[in-house]
């Protein structure tokens, strides 16, 4: 069996095509003494507490069924927020136009740091991120980025 959050991604997946809701993040971490099991729902119109209840009862009975965690644990869903994560090609391409942040791995152009307002996919190669900055278009290249999400604009 895979990596816990691996398994229970699948699992949420097919939930979220039943019930119309994307999956955006299957988290599993020890938060104290607590394992938490987290999974973070959207859809286009946003979700609500009816949306992560439904889902809630619907993955629970695959959970106890494929039993992917040894132990007790806390299921927690929710919508993605206002810094929602951005995990695929397609939430890039979604989301064009919004301000994201991306947090790379390794320095690109000097910086591991980069604001920008998000303007699509790059495709070619591995895939990568376009965002300008500045007024520049800049294509950061998937494999360095360690985390994307986006942000608010309080302007």
């Amino acid at each position: 069996m895979g990596r816990v959050s691996d398994v229970v991604y699948g699992l949420a997946e097919e939930v979220g095509r039943q019930l119309g809701l994307e999956v955006v993040e299957v988290t599993f971490a020890k938060e104290g003494r607590d394992a938490v099991l987290r999974i973070t729902i959207d859809k286009p119109e946003g979700i609500t507490s009816d949306d992560c209840e439904r889902f809630s009862k619907a993955i629970d009975g695959l959970l106890d069924e494929a039993d992917p965690i040894a132990g007790p644990y806390l299921l927690e869903v929710s919508s993605p927020g206002l810094e929602r994560p951005l995990k695929k090609a397609a939430d890039f391409m979604r989301f064009a136009g919004q301000k994201a942040e991306l947090r790379l791995n390794a320095a690109f152009k000097v910086r591991k740091r980069w604001q920008g307002i998000l303007r699509g996919w790059d495709p070619a190669g591995e895939g990568g991120v376009i965002l300008e900055v500045d007024g520049a278009l800049l294509t950061i290249p998937w494999s360095l980025v360690a985390r994307a999400k986006l942000m608010p604009d309080w302007s």
